[in-house]
Formats: structure tokens, sequence, C-alpha cells
């Protein structure tokens, strides 16, 4: 079984998508504070704030939080703490942690009312979390909290997910196949049939570009299956008439390492063109690990539409 060995990257694109998709976000996951937010008016992330009043609280902290004003129907402003552990696990001292980065902001906001949500990815039990008390003879504190565990809450949901529309489901089916695909041809399969809901559900095009820079953050392939799951797209895109997301150098851009050197676009091209046609002659294999970088470019931007090995070989600068 070949399985993923680097480790994932959950903070960065959690935090992204909160960004992009708040309103779907907390109609999917908090769908009675959704009907109370009046959305026709702006909302305000307030990062600076956030992060100077939370790492007063935690220095060693590694969690995607935002802060988000927001305003009622009522016409009362509500500042929104969601805190979200990418690392999937609460901590021995995750309740009083919660409770310590709430009475901070209360500190910094006296005068305004503060929700707290908590977001775990791969908790297995959450019965003990969403309450932080403490006591001595007749005084008592007590802090509660919602929290959304979505090993528990939504594993069993898939189907109820894949047929939503809400872009933030497509968030969530991709953590939990990042959590339970170990294997990477599992993660290949699941990974191709999220990215092929986008199409399903006929998001716009910067949605789709968009949720699949975030999938595909999330869910990481090898050079050689990423390259796969390329052309399957291109087959979508082809059929659909939509070229949204389709190049070869889409893996690269998502990554951060845009083409390479050299021998690296070499054996990347290698692969595809062995993915696509087959087998290669020995002849045709010395000719691309020959040729220059002109060359190399011309047959990289054309792979995904060559009718042939033939005509992908006759393109010349």
């Amino acid at each position: 079984m070949t399985t993923i060995k680097t480790k994932p990257d959950y903070d960065s694109p959690w935090k992204e998508a909160l960004e992009n998709y708040f309103s779907d976000f907390i109609s999917l996951l908090f769908p009675r504070v959704y009907e109370e937010i009046d959305w026709a008016q702006p909302l305000e992330f307030l990062n600076t704030e956030l992060q100077k009043i939370i790492s007063s609280a935690d220095s060693s902290r590694n969690y995607a939080d935002k802060l988000v004003k927001v305003m009622t129907h009522q016409g009362e402003e509500k500042w929104v703490l969601i805190h979200i552990e990418i690392q999937g696990t609460a901590s021995t001292d995750f309740n009083e942690r919660m409770y310590r980065y709430h009475y901070r902001l209360t500190d910094h906001f006296p005068h305004r009312k503060i929700a707290s949500f908590a977001i775990l990815t791969n908790q297995n039990n959450t019965q003990k979390l969403g309450c932080y008390k403490k006591d001595l003879w007749d005084t008592e504190l007590s802090f509660k909290f919602p929290v959304i565990n979505l090993q528990q809450d939504w594993a069993d949901k898939i189907v109820e997910l894949e047929a939503m529309t809400n872009p933030f489901s497509v968030i969530i089916l991709a953590q939990l196949a990042a959590h339970n695909s170990d294997d990477n041809q599992q993660r290949y399969i699941n990974k191709f049939k999220i990215i092929r809901l986008l199409y399903q559900r006929a998001y716009k095009a910067q949605d789709i570009k968009e949720l699949f820079r975030l999938i595909d953050w999330m869910l990481r392939l090898p050079d050689a299956l990423e390259l796969k799951l390329n052309l399957k797209i291109n087959e979508i895109e082809g059929t659909l008439k939509m070229p949204y997301i389709t190049r070869i150098e889409a893996m690269g851009e998502a990554r951060g390492e845009a083409r390479g050197e050299a021998r690296g676009e070499i054996k990347a091209l290698l692969t595809l063109i062995k993915l696509k046609f087959g087998v290669l002659p020995d002849s045709v294999e010395q000719q691309i690990k020959t040729a220059d970088k002109n060359q190399l470019d011309l047959w990289v931007e054309n792979i995904l539409t060559a009718e042939n090995l033939e005509s992908l070989l006759a393109i010349t600068p």
C-alpha cells in the first residue's frame, strides 16, 4: 500500500476557505446562526486584532482562526470567533484554551457580544468538549461553546454532502477524504470524485478555480497521479466545453512550484506522455531527454490536446 509521506497543510486552505465562503460555512454548519445574521451588510475580518490577542494567550498555537464582525437583523454588532483545530484532535487543555481566548477577546471588546465556535476535523469523541467550568465554594464559572466534529457529525453523511449545492460542502468532503484515505490510489479516486462535483453543480468559473485550488491543497497526490488527474479533468472540460482549470502547469501553480528546472520538466512530460499514449520507444524517450527548454515548453503546453504522439512530436518552435 502506498501512503502519503508528507505532512499535509490543512491550516492554510481552511483560512482561505473561511474568508472566501464564510456565509456558506455558517449556513452549512451553524444554520440557526445564519438566519440571525444580516448578510446584506458587509463582513469584516479582524485578522490583525485576532493575532495580537490570541498570540499573547498561546505562543505555541498552530490553528486556523478567524474573528469576524457581522451585523444581525436587529442591528446589533457581533464579533464572532471561529476557532478551528486543523490538527484534527483536541488537546487536553482544549476547553480551557477556548475559554482563555474568549475572555481575552472580551477584555479587548468589552461592549460586544462574542460567539466562539470550534471545528475539529479528526476527533474520535467530543463528549467532554465544549464546556469549561471552575468553582470555589459559592463562586462558579461556566463557559459553553458549540463544537463541530467532522468525523462524528459528517462522516456518515457523504451522500448528503454530495447532493448539496453549498460550496463549503466541497471543503468538508475534501477534509474528510484527506483524513480517511491514506492510500494514494484511494485519495486519487476521492479527489477526482470531489472535483467532478464542481462541474456537476455548475458553479461559476471563478468558484470552480478557487475550490479546485483548495481541494488540491488538502488532497495532495504524487506527481504521476496528479498528472493522471489532470488528464481526467481535461476530458470533463472538453466534453462540457468549460476550460477552467486544465493546464499541465496547474499542478505546479497550486503548489508554488511553477514548472521547475529542465530535469523536472522532462520527468513530468515523460510521465504524462506514458499515461496518455502508453509505452514509449527508446528513441522517442531519448528525443525528449535531449530536447532544449523551448521545445519542452511547447510539448508541455500541447500534451493535453494532442491527438496522438506523432502530432505532439511534430510541434516545434
